[in-house]
């Protein structure tokens, strides 16, 4: 069992524009974080079928771990992920229910970095986040998730 938090929010309202900070998001099943490209379907892989786009994470010791290892350090939003954690193993949730706050969550992929997210930031970024770029989820139970909720299985 682990018992972690969300650091932070973070949605961008179409593909390649910054990602913007928030205190809240409303988490809807079946679609998305509600304002989030992905949820508008004009996220730059909305056209492209795959494994639930719903909600990304990452886990803020990835993003630590970045600047200590490879000297890139980069805000946690330039990671293009939705919920950054602290204390949440998201490897471990593949295919596994966990909750934020009210919203239930189901872990449905790792989610790797990207040529895209190395453009979108600098050269080292896709090398550096290899196995630790997060988790993609879909939204079994939707609700409000906010900065500091607490984060279980």
């Amino acid at each position: 069992m682990f018992r972690g938090h969300v650091v932070s929010l973070h949605i961008a309202r179409d593909a390649a524009l910054p990602m913007e900070s928030t205190r809240e998001v409303k988490a809807v099943a079946g679609q998305g974080l509600e304002g989030d490209r992905y949820f508008n379907g004009t996220g730059y892989w909305s056209k492209h079928p795959g494994v639930s786009r719903e909600v990304t994470l990452i886990e803020i010791e990835a993003i630590e771990a970045l600047e200590r290892e490879k000297n890139i350090a980069i805000p946690p939003a330039a990671a293009r992920r939705n919920v950054v954690t602290r204390g949440v193993p998201l490897n471990h949730l593949v295919a596994r229910d966990f909750q934020i706050g009210a919203v239930r969550l189901r872990g449905t992929r790792l989610c790797e970095p990207c040529a895209y997210l190395e453009g979108l930031t600098q050269k080292g970024v896709l090398a550096g986040l290899i196995h630790r770029g997060g988790l993609r989820a879909e939204i079994v139970t939707g609700g409000t998730i906010r900065v500091e909720d607490i984060i279980t299985e």
